[in-house]
């Protein structure tokens, strides 16, 4: 192949990269420079995408691990027919959809990126579907040489070697430098490649300015036979093309002045502004509609949300009152019964399957159960590429192993992701495994996500009639679940709903409200009959909704008590939980509130010792309430 035009066009996309960083007056312009050319051959030459459709499943798939250089991403679709070239000189401003990382504001981002480390694992759930579902597209990861020092890559690349994904590529760019020094291996490609070889990859180090080895490795990593999935270590240097710029250490996010922009386009040499790429189409064409399921389309057929909505779906519920279930227990099932009519439903486990009751999903739909195994950041972002193309991942694990993969959540949460998170084991009621184990920080965790759904219920009923809801709401959302079984209290025709509660006691004598959610609502109804023996009446509402929070039952409860007063009471640290919630719902009402919840480290015991000795137990019920009555 003659590499006269790939000169030109990689000319071009810098050349781009340099106006649109100086235009914005910021931007991470010696980055882009850096995988210019091996981005260009891609483009030009191997990457098949529907620019009409980027949800198309036949597309490929580009993820941008190294965000910052989102310059070169824009401009590659710029140059592809996308947008109007000139478009790009609205990067970073507050209206354009050309953000300083990638988000979804820009069609073509399959997911969020900029928070380093994370695109391999998206690429790996993108390919795993790809290989599950026969479908035809290539995934190429693009990564900086300094992110790859995250764990969360080598968990990204355990995963891919074990699923023998083969249409997976990642493109290591080794440009040499970081943000403040140098990285980890510098320019020695042979440290990277024998860490990839390691994680059982197939490796190509190559000269990433080189046209003969960019198209020796891209046109061989396409071509994989193998079962490995490929990693081509590139070469390259940081600011490539421009003199002022190349291999200096003082350039990283930093734009060209404009008075320095004339010089650095003048060194890229005369370049033809016509040129573009001829991206590859798809031998078929799919629109993918909400809740279709890629691997079952058909070319030219448009799929809506599966007409047997889920919310409307019969399930069997097994159930009696006063029955002794754990709502970690009722989640798998119940999820198999939903699987059985929304064939997008695929569930994700962390290697604790028989913990979190998802082996019920397993044995009834082993082809969509992804085991992920002890990594829990990677997972959220196999989550996170599988949702992308209409999967509704459902991600479950213990509540408190959530908690690592925080930044995961948050960017799955800015790339509007459609996942669904389960923790089980939440609280000090888990008992005597002890502190390490008991989820006290998720509320607060998932409470923080814009839009997010925190759903917590206390029984089995409750519980199997949430989790269709969690299949119908779109974006991320969280269920905990608990590990020690509880009463039920609801009939099985009873109805629940996101952004609804239950009113389990009242009267018109009530002096004030408990509210309560999960282990805490037997306590609370257990406080009640005690009071009631007193002569004291309490109303108690079960918060199964935390977020959003049923603040018409609250302001009602309010006006229909003497005192109003309300009391909430958690298994949950005292910070970003349920009485944070109920106190921002009631912040202009005037109402005296008081939180009841875990305000220390706990320790191994049984669920009734350590309830007690957090506080959150029938009898802290009953002498708080008798103290705001006396």
């Amino acid at each position: 192949m003659a590499h006269k035009d790939l000169l030109q066009k990689a000319a071009l996309v810098r050349k781009w990269s340099l106006i649109s960083t100086t235009e914005a007056g910021s931007g991470h312009p010696t980055s882009c420079l850096s995988a210019a050319d091996i981005a260009t051959y891609i483009f030009n030459t191997h990457f098949t995408y529907d620019l009409k459709n980027p949800l198309n499943p036949n597309n490929d798939r580009f993820i941008l691990s190294k965000g910052h250089a989102a310059p070169l991403f824009y401009t590659l679709f710029a140059l592809s027919g996308a947008f109007e070239v000139e478009e790009l000189k609205t990067l970073r401003k507050f209206t354009s959809r050309l953000e300083g990382h990638p988000t979804p504001e820009f069609l073509y981002t399959d997911a969020a990126t900029g928070s380093l480390g994370q695109g391999l694992s998206v690429g790996a759930g993108l390919a795993y579907l790809a290989k599950h579902e026969n479908l035809p597209f290539k995934t190429y990861v693009l990564l900086g040489d300094g992110e790859v020092a995250e764990g969360q890559v080598w968990e990204a690349a355990n995963f891919a070697s074990y699923y023998k994904l083969h249409n997976l590529i990642a493109i290591v760019d080794v440009n040499r430098l970081g943000q403040s020094q140098q990285t980890m291996f510098e320019h020695h490609l042979e440290e990277y490649a024998r860490r990839f070889k390691a994680f059982g990859f197939e490796t190509l180090t190559i000269d990433g300015h080189n046209f003969s080895d960019i198209q020796k490795a891209v046109d061989a990593a396409v071509a994989n036979k193998t079962e490995k999935p490929m990693a081509i270590v590139a070469r390259t240097f940081k600011g490539k093309g421009v003199s002022f710029l190349e291999n200096n250490e003082n350039y990283h996010g930093k734009a060209v002045k404009k008075e320095e922009l004339a010089k650095a386009l003048f060194e890229l040499g005369e370049i033809d502004d016509s040129l573009r790429f001829q991206l590859k189409k798809p031998k078929t064409t799919v629109i993918l509609g909400s809740g279709a399921t890629p691997g079952s389309l058909s070319n030219e057929k448009k799929i809506q949300r599966d007409s047997g909505s889920s919310t409307r779906m019969t399930i069997n519920l097994d159930y009696n009152l006063g029955d002794e279930i754990a709502t970690r227990e009722v989640y798998g099932k119940v999820l198999g019964e939903i699987a059985n009519k929304n064939t997008a439903i695929y569930a994700l486990d962390g290697d604790v399957k028989n913990s979190t009751f998802s082996q019920d999903f397993k044995k009834a739909y082993p082809h969509r159960f992804v085991e992920c195994f002890i990594a829990e950041q990677n997972m959220v972002g196999i989550a996170v590429g599988m949702a992308r193309l209409g999967k509704i991942p459902f991600v479950s694990t213990f509540a408190a192993f959530l908690t690592r993969a925080a930044d995961q959540i948050r960017m799955a949460g800015i790339g509007h992701a459609n996942i669904k998170f389960v923790g089980s084991h939440a609280g000090v009621s888990i008992g005597e495994d002890g502190a390490s184990q008991m989820g006290l920080e998720d509320i607060a965790l998932f409470g923080t996500i814009p839009g997010s759904v925190i759903l917590h219920p206390s029984d089995a009923v409750s519980t199997a009639k949430l989790i269709p809801q969690l299949v119908e709401h779109t974006g991320i959302s969280y269920l905990r679940t608990l590990r020690s079984k509880t009463k039920v209290i609801y009939k099985t025709d009873e109805k629940f709903a996101i952004g609804g509660s239950k009113v389990l006691r009242s009267s018109k004598n009530d002096v004030l409200t408990v509210v309560a959610a999960g282990i805490t609502v037997p306590e609370a109804l257990q406080a009640y009959e005690e009071l009631q023996k007193e002569g004291i009446s309490i109303r108690v509402i079960d918060c199964y909704s935390i977020k959003p929070i049923d603040v018409t039952a609250l302001q009602n409860a309010l006006k229909e008590t003497k005192l109003k007063t309300i009391i909430s009471v958690e298994d949950h640290y005292e910070h970003g939980g349920l009485g944070d919630m109920v106190l921002s719902a009631l912040s202009t009402s005037g109402a005296k509130m008081v939180k009841l919840a875990v305000k220390k480290f706990s320790h191994s015991g049984k669920m009734n010792e350590l309830l007690a000795d957090a506080g959150i137990s029938t009898k802290h019920i009953v002498k708080t309430v008798k103290e705001y009555t006396k």
